[in-house]
């Protein structure tokens, strides 16, 4: 049946999720993952969803109740927000809705991997923008003319953020939309939400990382009102399922709990980044969940893979021009602990 197959789809290598051990044996340091639970609001939230009959039924299309709590956490226009089965989701409606076939898809380099992945499923090119050496965007922008231009920030595998003003400066300059990806902006200082003012930025978010709902799947988006109701056109009709909608609006509503599991992942981040120098290794500053650490004595892909066989996993990532490093997520204490013991030993 392959033959049958779009010839882009047969070309392209598809992208690979991080990997899900099985048994319960290994830590995970690997998908960046929340270490502590959901909200217990967000667990109340959908036990009671599953006693009521809300299953036989179909669920909001739009997320309206949602997209109140959402709006006013983030001071916005309830209409002003898109909702989807996780970021990823989102990614695929916009990929979807602005880039033609043949057209061209840009982001920063080092970034996410998956929007190379998105530009060959809609059979479009993808090109890289190197960052400056100090992680910045290069000025002028080189590719104005994209159908589609996204910035991951803060930057997954660096950690590093761009300013609100570079990414104004950017929008500006571009022909086309801009999508600040804010996958890890809880964990950061600054977020670019404000900058939706402009007709051309689109902001991402997501619940996986920092309320600790990875395995519910749940995102969204922030853009004009008008911009949305023709991105309602493409999503799938229902593409967030009640209990995500329920565990979602309660997760976001209980900041209280957000707040302490937050102080507690950057209290780790802080621990980590000035204890990993000491064993050798090049930290950026990091304004997310995870730390990327370089070497310049020895390979890193021998360490990652003699944590793996210790049930330590962590992310081996290796960026043409840029070099390998591993990308390691901030988990529990006792986590972090046993990483920095095993990394002691085999060091």
């Amino acid at each position: 049946m392959s033959q049958f197959l779009r010839p882009n789809i047969r070309a392209m290598a598809g992208y690979t999720p991080g990997e899900q051990p099985r048994d319960g044996e290994y830590i995970k340091l690997y998908t960046n993952e929340k270490p502590y639970p959901p909200s217990p609001r967000a667990l109340d939230a959908m036990a009671e969803l599953l006693r009521s009959d809300r299953l036989r039924k179909y669920p909001d299309p739009l997320g309206t109740a949602f997209r109140h709590s959402a709006g006013k956490l983030l001071n916005v226009d309830p209409d002003s927000i898109l909702i989807g089965n996780g970021s990823d989701d989102i990614l695929t409606i916009l990929t979807r809705a602005f880039v033609p076939e043949g057209g061209l898809v840009v982001s920063p380099t080092p970034s996410y991997l998956l929007y190379a992945t998105l530009a060959d499923i809609q059979g479009a090119r993808f090109e890289a923008v190197p960052f400056t050496n100090d992680w910045r965007l290069p000025t002028p922008w080189p590719k104005p003319d994209a159908h589609l231009t996204l910035v991951a920030n803060p930057n997954s595998p660096t950690g590093t953020v761009v300013t609100n003003q570079a990414l104004e400066g950017l929008a500006k300059e571009l022909r086309g939309p801009l999508i600040v990806d804010e996958a890890y902006v809880d964990f950061a200082e600054t977020h670019a939400v404000g900058l939706t003012r402009l007709s051309n930025v689109i902001v991402t978010r997501t619940l996986s990382k920092s309320y600790s709902l990875a395995g519910l799947r749940f995102g969204f988006a922030i853009a004009a009102p008008a911009l949305v109701r023709e991105l309602v056109k493409v999503k799938d009709s229902y593409n967030c399922d009640a209990l995500s909608l329920a565990g979602a609006q309660a997760a976001l509503e209980d900041q209280a709990y957000f707040q302490q599991t937050h102080a507690k992942i950057i209290a780790t981040r802080a621990r980590m980044s000035a204890l990993l120098p000491k064993l050798g290794f090049d930290v950026l500053p990091s304004h997310a969940n995870f730390i990327w650490a370089t070497r310049t004595d020895r390979p890193v892909k021998p360490i990652f893979q003699e944590l793996k066989n210790r049930k330590i996993l962590v992310r081996y990532m290796n960026y043409a021009g840029h070099g390998d490093g591993l990308r390691i997520s901030v988990g529990s204490e006792a986590e972090i602990d046993r990483l920095l013991d095993e990394l002691q030993k085999l060091l």
